[in-house]
């Protein structure tokens, strides 16, 4: 073995140091949007809200893969900001940190997630508790660990969100990975055994960034495809519009509610 090679994998060689050579600042300047904002995958109901209630888009934000709009809409006289996020852990996270330099600070995700137990049905409702870190993006944000938590005080305030209009959910740790194609039958039992409810690819890079930057995040998830069978059962979970369109306003109850 040549003297300088390294003896772990690179995304374990962290450096705690705050300032990077490209700065979130470098590429966004602050603007005028709204501190609370929703963040989520559900692309369709999102056009739905803005359009219902008459919202209007404050920043275009065009990736190279295509627009990454800001959406403003006016919610009993406060202002909360709507963002359809992109799929994997580095891209949201990274749309994340550009969100924060915009001037954004009190969020509130919500997604669809793979059932890892029977009880979690079609349309049951997760609070994120804490993720496991089986991605990459969050290794370069905290420290080598196996999972990362929620901040407490934002998952407070969802929950308190969700029983106030007398929506059901569960509270627990979800699954982030990468490769959804490599979700192993071994792999499945183990995280289960870890007490993982749901599996996703994107709440352990979400929280590690919201935690790194100090802003609050509440991750809300529903039970979506059942991976606790033995045997993948789509249940057509992309046509839940309606508990889409809830989740959606439940997240803009709970981002309103965390930056009171």
């Amino acid at each position: 073995m040549a003297a300088d090679e390294r003896q772990i994998i690179p995304l374990l060689e962290y450096d705690a140091s705050p300032q990077a050579f490209i700065e979130p600042v470098d590429v966004r300047q602050p603007v005028d949007v709204p501190r609370a904002c929703v963040l989520s995958w559900f692309h369709d109901g999102i056009e739905r809200l803005v359009g219902r209630l008459d919202g209007r888009q404050v920043v275009e934000n065009r990736w190279e893969d295509g627009p990454h709009p800001l959406f403003e809409v006016d919610m009993e006289g406060r202002r909360v900001g709507l963002v359809p996020m992109p799929v994997s852990g580095a891209a949201a996270g990274s749309l994340v940190e550009e969100l924060i330099a915009l001037g954004c600070r009190s969020f509130a995700a919500c997604g669809g997630a793979g059932s890892l137990r029977p009880d979690v049905t079609l349309g049951h409702l997760v609070v994120v508790t804490s993720a496991l870190r089986d991605e990459g993006l969050s290794h370069h944000y905290l420290p080598p660990g196996r999972v990362v938590d929620a901040d407490p005080a934002a998952v407070a305030t969802l929950e308190a969100t969700l029983t106030k209009h007398g929506v059901p959910y569960v509270a627990g740790r979800t699954w982030t990975t990468d490769a959804f194609f490599r979700e192993t039958p071994a792999k499945i039992a183990a995280r289960r055994d870890e007490d993982c409810v749901t599996v996703d690819m994107e709440a352990a890079s979400v929280a590690a960034v919201a935690r790194f930057r100090d802003v609050r995040l509440a991750q809300l998830l529903y039970g979506g495809d059942d991976l606790s069978g033995a045997a993948w059962d789509h249940r057509s979970w992309r046509t839940q519009h309606e508990v889409r369109d809830n989740m959606l306003a439940l997240a803009m109850n709970a981002a309103l509610r965390m930056e009171a």
